[in-house]
This record gives structure tokens, sequence and C-alpha cells, in this order.
């Protein structure tokens, strides 16, 4: 076991070449003068789902809305370090933000559809972007992204229908299909499963698996036992510093540092 000292990444943090899709350098990221993350590097598969996990304030969330750049919306928040996707910095200056959001997809913790029909909520997104060129294509955009979220056979016969009338686990379906309408690269899921019962849990833990062939996801998740059944790769995290990264099984079974070994045999967290 390494140094519990250690604030040196243990694992396998970096991937082949060709293998990235996120690249993470020496990132930090400060909340006025309180620093949140401290160098981190990482990086984060194409077509592959990633967890980040550890005990809650350890900066999984600030470290997933730096991904989509999301924290620009916080006056006091600021992020240095490199992030690039297909090895374009994100934080470049020339960067739109609304393309790189478009690009970059979120599902957060509470569901949270629009007031709009089911239709209107995932066609909104392609109609803003200019993606869907007249009804008909808008038609199928629909009709794909939510085959794709699982929710189309629930749904068809109720599109006019208030999304904010679903049950919670088809809100968050709803959601999931929302991020794909604009076809997005990756999605980010924020605990997505934390507001649902048992089997609306595992219905989102299927799409997860479904969707990991055709989209990078990282999913931040409370659940060690949610992150072992999605995931193929797993950050550990602990107060602001990315302690080990690896292969799910081999975190989850014989992990490289003491610290990842007391936190999934529940020492702490």
């Amino acid at each position: 076991m390494a140094d519990t000292k250690t604030t040196e990444t243990v694992g396998r943090p970096f991937l082949e070449e060709g293998e990235a899709k996120i690249k993470c350098r020496d990132v930090n990221i400060f909340y006025g003068e309180k620093q949140a993350i401290t160098k981190v590097s990482v990086d984060i598969g194409a077509h592959e789902v990633t967890a980040f996990i550890g005990p809650s304030g350890c900066g999984k969330s600030t470290f997933i809305r730096a991904i989509n750049r999301m924290n620009d919306t916080i006056s006091i928040c600021r992020t240095k370090g490199s992030i690039t996707i297909d090895d374009e910095e994100i934080y470049d200056p020339h960067v739109d933000t609304v393309e790189l959001r478009a690009r970059v997809g979120m599902v957060f913790q509470k569901p949270n559809p629009f007031p709009k029909s089911i239709y209107n909520n995932v066609a909104y997104g392609p109609r803003i972007h200019g993606i869907a060129q007249n009804k008909g294509e808008l038609d199928v955009i629909v009709q794909t992204s939510l085959e794709k979220a699982g929710l189309w056979s629930e749904v068809k016969d109720n599109l006019n229908h208030l999304g904010t009338a679903l049950s919670g686990g088809q809100q968050q379906r709803l959601c999931i299909a929302r991020a794909i309408a604009v076809q997005p690269d990756i999605i980010l899921m924020d605990e997505p499963c934390s507001a649902l019962d048992p089997i609306a849990t595992a219905r989102i833990e299927e799409l997860i698996d479904e969707l990991g062939s055709q989209f990078s996801i990282v999913i931040v998740t409370h659940s060690m036992q949610q992150a072992a059944r999605v995931s193929r790769r797993t950050a550990f995290f602990h107060l602001g510093k990315l302690i080990e990264c690896d292969e799910t099984e081999k975190v989850f079974t014989t992990p490289s540092h003491k610290l990842t070994e007391d936190y999934i045999t529940g020492r702490f967290g």
C-alpha cells in the first residue's frame, strides 16, 4: 500500500494515446480564497463510463462541472490548469460556452424537466442550436432521443403532456433524452439517481450501461455499488485531490492507496 500522505495520484490516471476523450492536467479550482480542487490530472476515455467517487465535499461535483465550464456561472469560482476535449483546450478565451455545453451534456442530481410538453423538452435544444431544419427532422430527433433514453414506448402517445407530470425516474430519463438530443460527445451525470427509488435507479443504470458505448460518460455517485455496476474506470477523490484512478474492478478489489481501501471498506466517508 502507498503511504497515506502521498498526494501523487496512484493507479492508471492516464490512458494510451488515442484512448482519451478528455485530458485534464494540473486542474486547480478555487471558490474565492478557498481551494476546492488541487492539481488533478486524469484522462477520461472515449465511449466508456467513468465514475467519480469519494466522501461528501471531496470535490467530485466541482470537478465534473469544470468539464463543461458550468463553474463559470459562479462569480467567485476560478479554474486554473488545462482541460482538453479531443486535444482542444476548453478554457481558451475563444471557446463558445454555449456550443461547449451542447457538446458536453449534463444531467443533474434532481430531475429538472422544463415546464413544457415532453416533445418540447426534447426539441428545445435542437431548435435553439439549429440542428433540425424542419418539423420532420425535429420529430425524428425527438423520437430517437426518447428511444435512446428508454422512454419512447412509455410516452409516445402522450408527447403533448407536461414533462413535469412524469414520475421521478421518467423525468430523469427525459432529462437524459434532452441532453442526447443536441448530439453531444460527452454526458456528465451528477448523482443522477440520488433522488430516485430503487426501481427507477435500476432503469437509469441499465440506460447508462447502454449509452456508454455511444458516449463518453462521467458519473458522480455516492454509491460505490453503483460505480461498480456501471463504470469501466473509477476515480477516487478525497479533500479536493484525486487519490487513485484505475479500472473499476482493480479499484474495488485491490486498491493501490490506503485511503481508497479505507473508503471502500467503510472506515470513513
